[in-house]
């Protein structure tokens, strides 16, 4: 089938396919950096801990910010659209001795500014609670030590300063992500006192007056990680109460919740509080929260959430890391699959759907709703690609590949 003639099947339901191709190009999805080097970054070479682990040692992982530069350049020519590229603090670039957290400064990201300039990407920025010597009983923002709570108080004030940078260098508001995290791998006999330290470090956080046209803070929840399987301070519940109080946005990862919970359920409820959700997209399997997207019906029940509740309402970013495969690959594949399930989510009618519902046809509903899961949608994917200069089918993997053997397999 041509794209004419999916064009002209989708009509017959009411969809605009030219609209919708439109609408996906608006998109515009932050890619992690730390998928290119395992959440190394730039400060040692010790990689990553406090929570953070990455699993496999596939050969041509970035080692300096040229390289991590170079590669994501190489991943956002194979993906259609104009995107976001989201950094960690680690991730600063030092001359000589390296910036300690609490004092890093504009200076130490001038070089990914000046990329992005020539890239033609905006920035995003999280502080970086985890891999250092200040983190290492699992502790920051909630530590019942006070010199180590005020060093990351310190670094947090600092990071809004940085992405206040960004977002006058770049012209572009940077959404900066506040994730810590603390806890404890066996059970506490406190939890209301690390929370009560979190809230007032926090709270010392954004005493600092940013501007909050240039800057958007959110704080992300978690159910458990490696080290804090039985408590963490950032909870779901704590974070939402948090974020309403302080009347900043609480962020929501799909792999950050108990599996047979259903995260797409959990947006529309986030969108009437906060006026706006950030999301980040990852998916989890068993007890790891962080593997690369696939198109499955988690990620479709996502897309079609932002799809419908209007994707300028969404502050979207990937976030998941494999060093067992090709990084570069796996940052396109999960572009790719992202930007596949909202176009899917954009082709289909939701009002017509909506009315079903209302008026209780929920057979007619029921059925329409599989039935459109096989409209041509591929023809129109094929034609956002043609239109955007990318491949639309696997033969992008080619590319990677050749790029594996030219760049990757030499470092």
């Amino acid at each position: 089938m041509s794209y004419k003639e999916a064009q002209k099947k989708y009509a017959k339901i009411g969809i605009d396919t030219e609209k919708a191709i439109k609408d996906l190009g608006k998109i515009a999805i932050s890619l992690h950096c730390w998928q290119g080097d395992d959440v190394g970054g730039f400060e040692t070479t010790g990689g990553a801990s406090g929570g953070i682990q990455t699993t496999g040692n596939y050969p041509g992982k970035a080692r300096t910010p040229q390289e991590l530069m170079k590669d994501l350049e190489f991943a956002l020519a194979l993906i259609p659209g104009r995107h976001r590229v989201n950094l960690h603090a680690c991730y600063g670039i030092h001359e000589g001795k390296v910036t300690d957290r609490d004092k890093l400064s504009e200076k130490n990201f001038e070089p990914w500014v000046k990329w992005a300039k020539k890239t033609g990407v905006k920035l995003d920025f999280n502080p970086t609670f985890f891999s250092h010597p200040m983190a290492a009983d699992g502790l920051t923002l909630s530590s019942p030590d006070p010199k180590v709570r005020n060093f990351w108080i310190k670094h947090g004030i600092q990071c809004l300063k940085i992405g206040e940078y960004f977002a006058k260098e770049l012209k572009s508001p940077c959404g900066i992500n506040f994730w810590c995290p603390d806890g404890y791998k066996d059970e506490p006999s406190d939890r209301l006192g690390p929370r009560k330290r979190m809230a007032d470090s926090l709270d010392k956080i954004f005493k600092y007056k940013y501007n909050k046209k240039a800057v958007i803070p959110f704080l992300e929840s978690k159910l458990f990680g490696i080290g804090v399987e039985s408590y963490t301070v950032n909870s779901h519940e704590f974070v939402m109460g948090y974020a309403m109080k302080q009347k900043i946005l609480a962020l929501l990862d799909m792999g950050h919740f108990h599996l047979t919970e259903s995260v797409a359920d959990k947006i529309s409820s986030f969108l009437m509080t906060f006026g706006k959700v950030a999301f980040h997209i990852s998916r989890p399997v068993r007890w790891d929260s962080d593997h690369v997207i696939r198109q499955n019906d988690d990620l479709r029940a996502c897309a079609q959430e932002i799809v419908k509740m209007g994707p300028e309402n969404f502050i979207v970013a990937l976030d998941y890391f494999d060093a067992s495969i090709n990084r570069v690959a796996a940052w396109v594949l999960g572009m790719r699959n992202m930007q596949k399930e909202l176009l899917k989510a954009m082709l289909v009618p939701w009002k017509d759907l909506t009315k079903l519902q209302n008026t209780g046809a929920l057979t007619a509903q029921l059925v329409l709703q599989e039935e459109y899961k096989n409209y041509p949608v591929d023809e129109v994917w094929a034609e956002f690609c043609k239109r955007n200069g990318v491949v639309a089918d696997e033969a992008w993997f080619k590319q990677v590949e050749k790029y594996e053997k030219d760049v990757l397999l030499k470092r």
